[in-house]
């Protein structure tokens, strides 16, 4: 053996040094430890050690020598006086291409059976901060989902994120799951946060199935969870993410949900003594949200891009309570799923005029633009009429535009319906939609760029007939 080699098993043998505090007060979630001040900041990882076995914990405050921890589960076994150790450098977790196909849990610990590579190649952390403003590349190409609505009125394209608001039971995982199959991109990394435990299998099996694990990895983290937990998932999420994004992949991230998330720093808030604002949420809801959702989006020169939908489950119905209010501002699109459109049969319930994509009109060519114009003008004249048509107070012939509007309802309604296996490229969804505008009777939307061409054939015919 080497001298080198030998030095190299000596480092890997010896231990670090200790550092060891104890428990002084337990109150709910609340452990305070004392010992700890000067070595411990905000963030640092800690393992309480008591009587039936071993706690982890985060420090998520701080108040003169006594510092206020928080379980990676809960302090059931703990008591005064136990003693509390340091972890140094336990805020890492080591991704790899060995991670696709495979589901972790909030600390990246696996939860199925795969094999790992043995040597990572780098590491990353669960807290970084967002590249700056000019470190990004522009948001890139129109990202083809395969979803009719989707790709008609509210594209996506790479790098851009976007927030699907939805109260429960509309839809929302049928949709990620969706998304997740037909998009194109190199790795899709899932969050499901907060989830019910029954639910992470049958989406993971039947909703997402083998086509979309095989190149996916899953983080999950259920509602049973300590808050931490819940909350670290988020991060673990977006730390694999940038990830492969460093490695120039193209990722889709989708993150179900936002909510889920922000109840869980609420509960770490009030456990830290912050006081309650907005429908009880603390200040740090309101902080810890932009720096989660900005570290999606376009990545620097050389690497790929994380382009994120982020689910918002909003309750009663109510789109403008505080979380989704705050996502929606932060947000580069957002996708509205309705319960009346879903209670009618058609999924996905995206309800079209409340939806909208902020990369509109620069991802669409102009002629696709058009079409969208015409079709979406459409929908808003028979929305607009639709209460008086249910009621039979509209007589046909009354108004052209209305006639045109509800000829075009009829067939684009259920055109839009798309079951879980369905796929559509967007060539065929943009000349569906053309040929029903045409066929409703409503002015043709590519008249003019038709005019145009046939003008250009003329000048350019003009100089050879002279000849």
């Amino acid at each position: 053996m080497s001298t080198f080699s030998k030095m190299q098993k000596a480092i890997y043998s010896s231990s670090s040094t200790r550092i060891i505090g104890a428990t002084k007060a337990i109150v709910g979630l609340t452990l305070t430890v004392r010992g700890l001040e000067a070595v411990a900041g905000i963030g640092s990882r800690c393992r309480v050690f008591g009587r039936t076995g071993v706690v982890d914990g985060e420090v998520v405050g701080a108040d003169g020598s006594d510092l206020c921890v928080l379980p990676f589960g809960t302090w059931e076994g703990i008591a005064v006086g136990d003693p509390v150790e340091l972890i140094e450098m336990d805020d890492m977790i080591y991704p790899d291409d060995s991670w696709i196909g495979s589901v972790v849990d909030a600390l990246g610990r696996p939860l199925s059976k795969y094999a790992r590579a043995r040597r990572p190649r780098r590491k990353s952390s669960f807290k970084v901060q967002p590249p700056g403003a000019f470190e990004r590349k522009k948001v890139g190409e129109k990202l083809e989902t395969q979803i009719k609505c989707i790709d008609v009125f509210t594209p996506i394209c790479r790098g851009q994120r976007m927030g699907v608001f939805a109260g429960s039971g509309v839809g929302k995982s049928t949709m990620m799951a969706m998304l997740a199959r037909n998009t194109d991109a190199d790795v899709i990394v899932i969050g499901l946060i907060g989830e019910r435990g029954r639910e992470v299998q049958q989406f993971i099996h039947e909703d997402l199935g083998p086509e979309g694990m095989a190149r996916a990895v899953v983080v999950v983290s259920t509602g049973d969870e300590a808050p931490l937990l819940r909350k670290q998932a988020a991060l673990t999420t977006t730390a694999i993410a940038e990830y492969f994004k460093s490695t120039g992949k193209q990722v889709l991230l989708l993150l179900d949900s936002v909510t889920r998330f922000a109840m869980a720093q609420r509960e770490i808030g009030l456990a830290r003594g912050e006081p309650p604002t907005l429908r009880g949420y603390p200040p740090s809801v309101f902080s810890e949200m932009p720096h989660l959702l900005e570290r999606a989006g376009p990545g620097r020169e050389g690497e790929g891009d994380i382009t994120a939908l982020y689910t918002v489950l909003v309750d009663g119905d109510d789109m403008n309570e505080p979380i989704a209010d705050a996502v929606r501002g932060i947000v580069d699109g957002h996708l509205v799923l309705d319960r009346r459109i879903a209670e009618q049969g058609r999924f996905p319930a995206v309800d079209l005029q409340k939806s909208l994509s902020r990369m509109l009109p620069g991802c669409h060519s102009p002629e696709e633009f058009e079409i969208t114009k015409a079709a979406r003008k459409a929908l808003a004249r028979y929305a607009d009429m639709e209460d008086l048509i249910r009621l039979g107070a509209y007589k046909a012939g009354s108004d052209p535009a209305t006639d045109e509007a509800i000829r075009f309802f009829s067939a684009a309604s259920p055109y839009l319906s798309q079951s879980r296996g369905d796929r559509m490229p967007a060539s065929e969804s943009f000349a569906d939609m053309y040929r029903m505008i045409l066929e409703s009777g409503i002015e043709d939307p590519l008249r003019a760029f038709f005019e145009q061409a046939d003008r250009q054939k003329q000048d350019a015919a003009e100089p050879g007939a002279a000849a």
